[in-house]
């Protein structure tokens, strides 16, 4: 992990960065103060003519990220999202990073077609185009499927992306290591931070994998209006094949095809972010990679997703904390925020919740004060971190995939329609789940789940009493010092589980 392959990839990525002129044009869109301009590119200067040539053709931060590999390109992706954080010059420049990447060839891609579904690609697809988008980790080819004439849409894992991503991964767990031995450092857990997203990138590198959780999204989504998902062929799928029904419609990156296919951008706007939100919220489970590249716009309005490799998923219990958050700074409740924060254990006990709410609301106003085109979630989160840094908040890594993709979705309403009010638009989805999820019908609901459980012990009732009243007539011996005890939990358990049984039959009834 600590190897000098690694350091020499860090020290690589540095003189990449200075070598294709990305070094100071990140710096400008990031707004770093002069002294860390200065110091950084004195340390890296000397090192410049290790970095790596990259395509002179493409503009200097994109030609840098694609030279250094596929974990860099998917860091570029999530920043062609957000123009109001990197500036709009920055964004459209990396927008090229999310399927306009150069392809492999399309004898390659044939070839691993045949060797992960054992038959010539031509015994399944009568015709296959050359590739229609190249990402970070794979490509798309267009086909027709020889037994239906169905369009069908072809992904095809990279040659040798696995190895590409193991060595970028490496290096970050080096990176993450030298971050902990910084002062502060290791409150942040940053390699738990690297091992949540290697997981999470891994998972991208099988294909079965995408086509379960494209499926399980399907049918979360099924009655969302407005959405829809392409089908998966999962007789033509495999490890590293996916095949899927095509997906017409007008990219949701080209706003002037949106605007000439008589589209409200401005509706799409909003329901790109209501439906994340309800995704995230009601189901627990949804799309973490809503970039641009992986959205269309069909004829009828509907927004079809697609490339599931990256989906996120958070239990119920945070979903709760997250949204009661979210409900409190939407109504401006820091003392709501800041309970919440305690409650769920994210801020130590033994700091002053009064004292947090004020950090809270210092946070909050500023943000709520400005006109609806520069009220940002993004922007929140990024104060919000300050603030619980100071109150010794750890890093959340069940959070970090939430957070990150809620950016993301941002940025992509905020192309759309650059005038959105986000938390207005949050708010109905926000609210209604607290109605369903924490007021008064959610503890019947929760009341009814707990007696199911209790219900399914039921059978075991008969056992469980005449086990007690067998160890009831036994002598208690010094190697059962604590018999009665063991009699009256075996008699509280009968209780509760017949009190649970009646209730359940009465609640289910």
């Amino acid at each position: 992990m600590r190897g000098p392959h690694n350091l020499w990839r860090l020290i690589r990525t540095g003189a990449t960065l200075e070598r294709t002129g990305a070094m100071g044009v990140v710096l400008d869109a990031f707004g770093a103060p002069r002294i860390t301009r200065v110091v950084l590119r004195a340390m890296v200067w000397p090192f410049r003519w290790l970095g790596i040539k990259g395509d002179i053709t493409m503009p200097p931060a994109t030609r840098a990220l694609t030279a250094l590999g596929p974990a860099y390109i998917k860091f570029g992706q999530v920043l062609s999202t957000r123009p109001d954080v990197v500036g709009d010059e920055l964004a459209n420049q990396l927008r090229v990073l999310q399927d306009k990447l150069p392809p492999f060839s399309l004898d390659k891609a044939k070839a691993t077609i045949q060797a992960e579904l054992d038959q010539p690609w031509d015994a399944i697809f009568s015709e296959i185009s050359e590739p229609v988008a190249a990402a970070s980790i794979a490509q798309v080819h267009k086909a027709r499927l020889l037994d239906s004439g169905e369009w069908v849409a072809v992904k095809v894992l990279r040659p040798g992306i696995e190895r590409a991503f193991r060595k970028d991964i490496d290096a970050f767990y080096l990176a993450a290591w030298l971050i902990e031995h910084l002062p502060g450092g290791k409150r942040l857990r940053p390699q738990d931070v690297i091992t949540h997203f290697e997981g999470v990138v891994l998972g991208e590198l099988d294909l079965r994998l995408e086509s379960a959780s494209a499926s399980e999204f399907a049918a979360n989504t099924a009655k969302d209006e407005g959405f829809t998902l392409p089908q998966i062929k999962w007789r033509h799928s495999g490890r590293r094949v996916m095949t899927l029904g095509w997906a017409d419609g007008a990219p949701m990156g080209d706003n002037a095809a949106i605007d000439a296919a008589g589209h409200d951008r401005a509706k799409l706007g909003e329901r790109v972010l209501q439906l994340f939100l309800m995704h995230a919220l009601r189901d627990g489970y949804f799309h973490a990679d809503m970039h641009q590249g992986n959205l269309k716009v069909a004829e009828n309005g509907d927004i079809i997703a697609y490339d599931f490799g990256i989906m996120g998923y958070i239990d119920e219990y945070t979903r709760r904390v997250y949204a009661e958050i979210l409900y409190g700074f939407i109504r401006r409740d820091y003392k709501r925020v800041a309970e919440v924060h305690f409650e769920a254990g994210y801020v130590p006990a033994n700091r002053d919740v009064d004292e947090f709410a004020r950090a809270l609301r210092a946070v909050g106003e500023p943000i709520f004060g400005m006109d609806a085109s520069h009220i940002s979630m993004g922007r929140l989160l990024s104060y919000l971190f300050e603030v619980t840094e100071r109150f010794g908040m750890e890093t959340r890594t069940e959070l970090i995939l939430l957070q990150r993709t809620m950016v993301v979705v941002e940025g992509v309403a905020r192309s759309l329609n650059p005038q959105i009010n986000i938390w207005e638009v949050a708010r109905p989805v926000v609210e209604d789940y607290i109605t369903r999820s924490i007021g008064p019908r959610a503890i019947l609901t929760d009341l009814g789940r707990t007696l199911r459980v209790l219900g399914r012990f039921g059978p075991r009732l008969p056992g469980l009493v005449e086990a007690a009243l067998v160890r009831q007539s036994t002598p208690e011996t010094p190697e059962q010092p604590h018999n009665g005890r063991k009699i009256l939990g075996a008699g509280l358990i009968g209780v509760v589980l017949g009190a649970g049984l009646a209730l359940s039959a009465l609640l289910l009834s």
